[in-house]
C-alpha cells in the first residue's frame, strides 16, 4: 500500500512538471493495488492522473474509454472538479462547446465546494478559452476572429472549409486530410484565399515551393502537384486551369471558407503546449506532439532566439516555458485531430 501510494505521488509530481514519459503499467499496477485494498480515494486519484496524461499527449480515444469506466459520484469535491476538467478538455478538443460548458460549470461548483482557490482559478481560466478567439476565418476577401463555438458551427455547416488547424479540407461531414501533404495543403490554402478568383502560377510556386524564379522544372512539379490535389478533392471541389493559373470551385454551389490559426507562427504547436503556464521538457513536448526530440529542440532554440520562450535549468533538468498568448486560446493549435480520432 505504501509503495503504491508513493507511485501515485510520483505520478502527480511528474504530471505537474510535465514529465510525461512515466511507464503506464507502473501506475496501473499501483491503482489496482489501492483498489484491491480498499483505498478507493487514492485509486481514483491514480486513474484521474492517468487520464489527464492521456489528454495532454493527445490520446483522446483512450482517455474517453477509461473515463467511461470511471464513476465520479463518490469522489470528494477536489477530485470531482479534476474529473470534470478532463471531460471539458476532451470536449474542447473535439469541438463540443455545449458539453464543455456543462462540464466546466460542474467543475466550478465542485471547486467552490472544495474551497481550493487555485482549483477555482484553473476552472475560470478554462472558461476563458471558450470566450476567446480560437481561429481566424478568411472568406469573401475579409478576415475575422472566431470563437470556439463559431468554429464548431462552421465545421458543421455545408460550406467547404479549408482547415489549417487540422490540415484538412471538408464539407458536410466529409473530411479529406492533408496532414501529411504540406505542399498540397499550401496549394489549396492559396486557392481558397483567392476564391472565387484564380491564383497565378507564379504565386502558387512561391507559396508551395518557395520558388522566387520559376523554371521549367518548377512548373512541371506544379502540374504534378495540382494533378494530385485535383484527384484528392474530386468528391468536394474542382481545380480548374485558367489562363494565368488555377482556381478552386466547390461542388453544389457551396460557399468556401479558410480557417487558419489564431496567430501566425511557424512553431505554433510548441507554443500551444507551453501556453498552459507549466514548464515542459523537450522530451515531453516531443512525446505530446508525436515528433522527434531533435525537431522540438530546434523549434525551441529558434523561439528562444526570438524571446518567445525561455529555458529554466540546465542539462536534463532544463525546462521550457512561456506566458499564454494574450487574448487567444491556443486549443486549436494543438496537433491532435479533432474529428475521426
Amino acid at each position: 500500500m505504501a509503495r503504491a501510494r508513493c507511485v501515485v505521488a510520483q505520478a502527480e509530481i511528474a504530471l505537474a512538471s510535465r514529465d510525461l514519459g512515466w511507464p503506464d503499467k507502473t501506475l496501473d499496477a499501483a491503482q489496482a493495488i489501492l483498489q484491491a485494498h480498499g483505498d478507493r480515494l487514492n485509486a481514483a486519484h491514480a486513474r484521474t492522473l492517468e487520464i489527464r496524461r492521456l489528454l495532454l499527449i493527445g490520446r483522446l480515444d483512450e482517455a474517453e474509454r477509461k473515463l467511461a469506466k470511471f464513476d465520479p459520484a463518490p469522489l470528494p469535491p477536489a477530485l470531482r472538479a479534476a474529473h470534470e476538467m478532463v471531460l471539458a478538455g476532451i470536449a474542447i478538443r473535439r469541438l463540443k462547446t455545449k458539453a464543455a460548458r456543462s462540464a466546466l460549470d460542474r467543475a466550478g461548483a465542485a471547486a467552490r465546494q472544495a474551497r481550493i482557490p487555485s482549483l477555482l482559478a484553473e476552472v475560470e481560466n478554462a472558461h476563458r478559452v471558450l470566450n476567446a478567439p480560437a481561429a481566424r476565418l478568411i472568406g469573401d476577401g475579409r478576415e475575422r476572429p472566431l470563437l470556439l463555438a463559431e468554429v464548431e458551427s462552421l465545421l458543421a455547416s455545408k460550406a467547404l472549409v479549408i482547415d489549417e488547424c487540422r490540415y484538412s479540407v471538408g464539407a458536410a461531414g466529409q473530411v479529406i486530410s492533408l496532414a501529411k501533404r504540406p505542399v498540397l495543403f499550401a496549394l489549396v490554402r492559396a486557392l481558397g484565399e483567392a476564391w472565387p478568383a484564380d491564383v497565378p502560377r507564379s504565386v502558387l510556386l512561391a507559396k508551395a515551393f518557395g520558388a522566387r524564379h520559376a523554371d521549367e522544372s518548377h512548373r512541371a512539379r506544379l502540374r504534378v502537384e495540382i494533378g494530385r490535389l485535383r484527384a484528392l478533392l474530386r468528391p468536394l471541389a474542382a481545380v480548374r486551369a485558367t489562363a494565368s493559373g488555377f482556381a478552386l470551385t466547390p461542388h453544389r454551389g457551396r460557399k468556401l471558407a479558410v480557417l487558419v490559426r489564431p496567430v501566425d507562427e511557424e512553431h505554433a504547436a510548441v507554443l500551444a503546449f507551453l501556453s498552459d503556464g507549466e514548464s515542459w521538457s523537450s522530451s515531453a513536448l516531443a512525446l505530446a506532439m508525436g515528433t522527434s526530440q531533435r525537431s522540438v529542440q530546434r523549434a525551441l532554440d529558434l523561439l528562444a532566439a526570438q524571446s518567445k520562450v525561455e529555458a529554466v535549468g540546465r542539462g536534463r533538468a532544463r525546462r521550457w516555458m512561456t506566458p499564454p498568448v494574450p487574448g487567444f486560446t491556443t486549443t486549436l493549435l494543438l496537433p491532435v485531430a479533432l474529428a475521426n480520432d
